[in-house]
């Protein structure tokens, strides 16, 4: 999904909550419209080519390795981590077109887990001063060359540096499309996350994402902040710059970097059941860390980049 940012501006169970949980979410603004989705990074090419030849990441996860084509034709190629209701993409410098496969290049989406919702998120966006969100629709090619509308997205500004963050619906559309692999709604208006991923979870270790620790530029979380608090995110600053959003069983970490020191940081994740042991996993420029008991942490080395400007 990355490229919806490209294309737009072209034209709980253990340490999660559970899609039936969802409506008892309630923050400062009412209850939470929007929650994370799935986060991306792009890595160097040596440690996305060693996550897309780990055999233990199969494993441990529901690990995909796909090419996906949207919008406009357009495509990009991810290695992908799945969960109950959430998930990452990972990339290679790049693997997608433009800056957005520039290497530490980083991306948020948040969406509804009820239909209709988003309209009240760009309500609120207006409310709280962003005059003009941009409203994009995003489909997918399931490779007969006719687009199937997929989910609608809105962000809050058409500027970004190398993170951007975008709020979103699944589409009735998708879910009607046999090839699409979704679940039946368990209510009316179920346009969930945990509806649209597969249950393949259930035969590895990796349930959910819990924590994630992204480094962006002030003026990137500056455009994001608007969004999350939207979405009913509780935000706090941090002493220096940096922000914490809490919402949905999700914490999501933003430290405040120069351009040159952007970058996906590290990932937190529930597991399926507790372990008993502590495996250290060498992937690459980065470091899986299981066990021991129900979660593991991946921590991703900071690259060295020319300096910007």
């Amino acid at each position: 999904m990355i490229m919806v940012i490209a294309l737009a501006l072209a034209g709980a169970v253990q340490g999660g909550v559970s899609t039936a949980r969802a409506e008892e979410n309630r923050t400062s603004t009412g209850r939470q419209l929007l929650f994370f989705n799935h986060a991306y990074g792009v890595l160097d090419r040596a440690t996305a080519d060693a996550i897309e030849r780990s055999s233990y990441l199969r494993d441990f996860a529901d690990f995909q390795v796909r090419t996906t084509t949207g919008s406009g034709g357009q495509t990009w190629t991810g290695r992908y981590l799945m969960g109950r209701e959430t998930y990452f993409e990972l990339f290679g410098v790049g693997d997608v077109p433009g800056k957005d496969g520039t290497l530490g290049s980083t991306g948020l989406g948040v969406s509804t887990e009820h239909a209709g919702d988003l309209p009240t998120v760009i309500e609120r966006l207006r409310k709280a001063g962003i005059s003009d969100p941009v409203e994009f629709r995003q489909t997918r090619d399931f490779g007969d060359g006719v687009p199937v509308p997929w989910f609608d997205a809105v962000f809050t500004t058409d500027r970004y540096d190398l993170f951007g963050a975008w709020g979103m619906e699944y589409r009735p559309e998708y879910f009607a499309d046999p090839r699409g692999n979704t679940e039946p709604a368990s209510h009316p208006g179920d346009v969930g996350r945990e509806r649209y991923l597969p249950d393949a979870y259930r035969d590895h270790l990796m349930r959910d994402v819990t924590d994630i620790r992204l480094a962006v530029t002030a003026r990137d979380l500056a455009n994001t902040v608007p969004l999350l608090k939207a979405g009913g995110f509780a935000v706090r600053s941090l002493p220096g710059g940096g922000a914490v959003a809490k919402g949905g069983g999700t914490m999501i970490r933003f430290d405040s970097v120069p351009l040159d020191q952007v970058g996906l940081r590290q990932i937190e994740m529930s597991l399926n059941h507790p372990v008993s042991y502590r495996h250290v996993e060498r992937i690459g420029h980065s470091a899986l860390v299981v066990g021991p008991g129900s979660r593991a942490v991946w921590t991703f080395e900071e690259q060295d980049r020319p300096a910007a400007g």
